[in-house]
């Protein structure tokens, strides 16, 4: 009797939507059939050459085009670069969404501000709960970072279980709730795990990621050391563990503590409402009740460890701040490392400081929230993935811990470096990146979402590089002769008052240009523009070998 062929089984499909080659703007789907789930759906910061821009989103074309099909977003955690975008993508895309209680809060409080929160479908999980989203099955496993109720997802799907590790640490002693959960780790791993997506980001950096609670022994010694100043900390917003340990330090001193920063009391009330962040009665004050305490009772956490020039503590270093200024006889502590691309712009407001007489401290009151190369050995050695497909960090981020997956005896041929919009079609058999989906980032400048891009950032550009030259003139409606004009007004290119040859020179030579085309009897607006930028880009360039942007004007007299 011959044998029923078996009907070949779906693929599953991991598509990253965002969030590789950068530290930021993490969003992937997994799509099976006619599901599709989201995990994450955060924003990044702008480039330097991103002038004005306030915060960059992911492209989700994707996810419009395919909307009947996406069952919900997936939160790992309360980040911006995992949380920051779900305000401007719920707008096109309403799913629901699933997190853990403080990483829900802290996404409530950007949907109130967007006023979304009555049209978007929540439900907070908790640790060992699954959801169910179309063909997939999404288990919440408990992890450690720097925010507390940081979640690992099991993804099952018909072709095979993912585990994403969202950002992730070992730590045994965490400053609030439990240690990871590396039993259900392993118990995944003994049932068979086709895929590991694991946070890359410290992948370079040897041995282990001590402990946050290492950091609260640092303070004890730093407030005894510094008992008799003025003490403010700079740390993440979010960094929920470390302002707990911060208030049990200054409570341990006597002290009072103010938190200054919208975001971080945003996020503190938040977690304090939670019952994630315990704080002792009569030990926090709002920032008018610090004239009623002597300077050494006071202790002022406050956003800006990143040098950010409108958070708190750039505006008190630069003597903005309408309530605090730092000067001679206080202490600062910054309790973060700067993120690559940050550490200008936290020099900068260190030397400010110093400057003021302010006593630094920069170094060992900080440790990571991601895991070193033990722990993500731990892990890969706990799932024994079939596939591995490093995630969350530069490219040579992801490339560190290809090697490390290596070195445990995984096929360099089934670990996976993706780009941002590969498809990646897995299951049991084999693995292969079959195609792309448009991705790239959407700028954001104050209400606008999408309606800056390249063309406008290239003009910025060439405005803040050279300046800007404009020529106003008026024609006569009927005879097509120059009536007014050309004038030449400048803003960034040369200061005027002290060039005014260079100005009427240019400004002669723009006049015999367009006389010129005049008398040959041409009046079309475009042709005299461009003879207008074209005469005066020339002169400028041999005068001071400088190209300023050049806009001609031209009005029309009846």
């Amino acid at each position: 009797m011959k044998k029923k062929e078996n009907i070949t089984a779906s693929r599953l499909k991991v598509i990253p939507l965002g969030g590789l080659e950068q530290i930021g703007m993490n969003i992937t789907a997994f799509e099976y059939e006619d599901s599709i789930v989201v995990v994450d759906c955060g924003l990044s910061f702008p480039a330097d050459d991103m002038l004005g821009i306030d915060l960059v989103i992911p492209d989700v074309t994707y996810l419009k085009d395919n909307l009947d099909r996406v069952k919900g977003f997936v939160i790992t955690h309360g980040h911006e670069d995992h949380i920051g975008a779900l305000p401007y993508v719920l707008r096109d895309i309403n799913i629901p969404i699933y997190a853990t209680r403080l990483t829900m809060g802290i996404i409530e409080n950007k949907l109130r501000e967007h006023n979304l929160v009555k049209g978007t479908k929540r439900k907070v999980v908790k640790f060992g709960q699954s959801i169910n989203l179309g063909k997939f099955r999404v288990e919440f496993i408990r992890t450690n970072h720097s925010i507390v109720d940081a979640a690992a997802l099991a993804i099952y799907s018909p072709a095979g279980v993912v585990v994403h590790t969202g950002d992730f640490k070992v730590d045994y002693t965490p400053v609030f709730g439990d240690a990871i959960d590396l039993q259900r780790f392993a118990e995944l791993g003994k049932k068979g795990v086709l895929a590991l997506m694991c946070d890359s980001t410290n992948a370079e950096r040897p041995g282990f990621t001590p402990s946050e609670k290492t950091v609260g022994k640092t303070f004890d010694s730093l407030f005894e050391e510094h008992r008799n100043t003025r003490i403010f900390v700079a740390t993440f917003a979010s960094n929920v563990d470390r302002v707990q340990q911060i208030i049990n330090t200054a409570y341990k001193f006597g002290k009072k503590v103010c938190v200054e920063g919208r975001s971080m009391v945003s996020i503190i009330e938040t977690a304090r409402n939670l019952e994630c962040i315990k704080i002792p009665d009569n030990t926090l004050i709002e920032i008018d009740q610090l004239k009623n305490y002597p300077d050494e009772q006071q202790v002022i956490i406050t956003t800006g460890s990143q040098g950010e020039s409108m958070a708190a503590l750039s505006r008190m270093a630069s003597n903005m701040h309408r309530k605090i200024t730092i000067g001679a006889g206080d202490t600062v502590i910054f309790s973060s490392n700067p993120i690559p691309g940050n550490e200008k712009s936290v020099t900068r407001v260190i030397n400010e400081l110093l400057r003021k007489g302010a006593d630094v401290i920069f170094q060992d009151a900080h440790v990571s929230g991601h895991a070193c190369q033990e722990e993500i050995k731990l892990i890969y050695t706990l799932v024994q993935p079939k596939y591995a497909i490093p995630v969350h960090g530069e490219y040579k981020h992801l490339k560190a811990q290809a090697k490390i997956a290596q070195s445990l005896g995984i096929d360099k041929e089934n670990i996976f470096i993706l780009s941002s919009g590969d498809v990646l079609e897995l299951d049991e058999n084999s693995a292969t990146v079959t195609g792309k989906v448009p991705t790239g980032a959407i700028l954001v400048d104050g209400l606008g979402v999408g309606d800056v891009g390249n063309v406008v950032l290239r003009d910025r550009q060439h405005l803040a590089e050279d300046g800007i030259m404009i020529v106003v003139m008026s024609l006569d409606k009927y005879n097509g002769q120059l009536v007014a004009g050309p004038d030449i007004v400048s803003r960034g290119f040369v200061y005027v008052k002290e060039s005014d040859e260079l100005i009427e020179e240019a400004r002669q030579t723009v006049d015999e240009a367009l006389q010129k085309c005049l008398d040959r009897g041409i009046t079309d607006w475009g042709k005299l523009k461009n003879t207008t930028k074209d005469a005066l880009s020339d002169y400028v360039w041999k005068k001071t070998k400088r190209r300023p942007m050049i806009l001609p004007i031209i009005m029309e007299i009846s």
